[in-house]
C-alpha cells in the first residue's frame, strides 16, 4: 500500500533548527515505515523563502541523507501555518517505477527570457531526456506541476508555450492532455518565472490510463484555451492511482462560482473533485491528501476549519499560491489510491 503524510516542524526557532527537527522526525518515521515494509518514494518540500533557504536545505543532513535519495521536488510556496518548511512524504511497500523530473532553470538560462521562452526551454529539456530514454511525453508523462512566479503576469506566456508544445507532440482535444496543476510558485532561481515537475511512468501504456470527466460540473479545459486533463486514472501493477489536477470553484461552462466567498468556493471545488473521483471509480474516502492553495493568506483559518470538519482524517497542507484567475480564491489537488 501507499502511505502519504504531511510533516511540519513544531518549533519556531530559526530555519535550520526547524530543518534539524524535520530530519529527526522524518528519520524516526521512516524507521517505523521500514519495519512495516514501506520505503520512501517521493517527497515534496514547500519553503517560505527559497532565496534564503534553498542553499541551507540542500546542504543539510535532511536533504543529503534522506531527501536526495528519492524523488524530490523543492518549491517556494509558503506553508500558511508559519512552519517555514513542510514536507509531503510518500512511502510504499511496492517498487513503483516512476521518475520525477524537477526541472529548474539557471540564472543564465532565464535572464531576459519571458515566461513563454522559459516554458519552452523546460519542456525541451524534458523532451530531450525522454527521447534519450525511448519515452514520449504523450504516452509516458502522467502528471505535471507548473509553478509560475508572479502568475497574474506570467501565466499567459506559460499557457501559450504549453499549447504549442502539446500541439507539436500530438496532444490535442481529440487525443488527450496531461493532468496538471498550474499555480503560483517560485524556484531558487531569482530570475525564473517558470519551474516544472514532470511525473513519468516508463512502463505505462495508453490503455492503462483513463482521463476523467465530470461534465455536469466542469467543462473541458480546451474550451477556455488551456490544455490539461481534469484528472487521470492510472491502473498499473494491480494498483489504481487517481491524479486530480488543480481544481477550483467553477461551473460546467467554465465560469468562476461564488466570487469573493471563500467558504462557498471551497465547498464547490470539493464537489467538483468528488465528481471527478466518481468518474474514476473512487470516492473522497480514497483521497490520500489535499494540497490547498490560497491566494490570500488571511483566508487560512476559514479553509482550515472547513477541511478539519469535513475531512478530519485526510492529511492536508495550506500553502500560499495564487491561482491562475484572480477571482479564484482557492484551489486544491489530491491523489486517491485504490489497492
Amino acid at each position: 500500500m501507499d502511505k502519504y503524510i504531511i510533516i511540519a516542524p513544531k518549533g519556531r526557532e530559526r530555519f535550520m533548527n526547524r530543518v534539524d527537527e524535520l530530519y529527526l522526525t522524518l528519520s524516526t518515521y521512516l524507521e517505523e515505515e521500514h519495519s512495516s515494509g514501506r520505503h520512501l518514494q517521493l517527497a515534496k518540500v514547500f519553503l517560505s523563502d527559497a532565496q534564503n533557504q534553498y542553499g541551507d536545505l540542500v546542504a543539510s543532513p535532511l536533504y543529503q541523507s534522506i531527501l536526495s535519495k528519492s524523488a524530490c521536488s523543492i518549491i517556494e510556496q509558503p506553508p500558511l501555518d508559519g512552519s517555514k518548511i513542510t514536507l509531503l512524504v510518500k512511502t510504499s511497500d511496492c517498487r513503483d517505477n516512476f521518475i520525477l523530473d524537477s526541472i529548474r532553470l539557471s540564472e543564465e538560462e532565464t535572464r531576459g527570457m519571458n515566461s513563454y521562452i522559459q516554458t519552452m526551454l523546460i519542456f525541451n529539456k524534458y523532451l530531450e531526456k525522454m527521447k534519450q530514454e525511448g519515452l514520449t511525453l504523450k504516452e509516458h508523462c502522467v502528471r505535471t506541476w507548473i509553478y509560475v512566479a508572479d502568475i497574474d503576469v506570467n501565466y499567459e506566456g506559460m499557457v501559450r508555450a504549453r499549447n504549442d508544445i502539446f500541439r507539436n507532440q500530438g496532444l490535442t482535444p481529440e487525443t488527450h492532455f496531461i493532468a496538471s496543476t498550474g499555480i503560483g510558485g517560485f524556484s531558487q532561481t531569482r530570475s525564473a518565472s517558470v519551474a516544472i515537475d514532470f511525473l513519468t511512468y516508463p512502463e505505462v501504456k495508453e490503455t492503462d490510463k483513463k482521463y476523467l470527466h465530470a461534465l455536469d460540473n466542469l467543462n473541458p479545459t480546451h474550451e477556455y484555451g488551456v490544455s490539461f486533463e481534469r484528472g487521470t486514472h492510472l491502473d498499473l501493477n494491480g494498483k489504481q492511482t487517481i491524479f486530480i489536477s488543480g481544481t477550483a470553484s467553477i461551473d460546467k461552462y467554465g465560469k468562476a462560482m461564488y466570487v469573493g466567498d471563500i467558504k462557498r468556493q471551497t465547498a464547490r471545488l470539493l464537489e467538483n473533485i468528488g465528481a471527478l473521483l466518481h468518474d474514476g471509480g473512487a470516492t473522497m474516502r480514497d483521497v490520500q491528501y489535499f494540497l490547498v492553495y490560497l491566494r490570500d493568506p488571511s483566508d487560512r483559518e476559514l479553509v482550515e476549519e472547513f477541511l478539519s470538519k469535513a475531512y478530519p482524517t485526510t492529511p492536508h497542507v495550506l500553502l500560499q499560491g495564487k491561482v491562475c484567475r484572480p477571482e479564484w480564491l482557492v484551489e486544491m489537488e489530491c491523489v486517491a489510491v485504490k489497492e
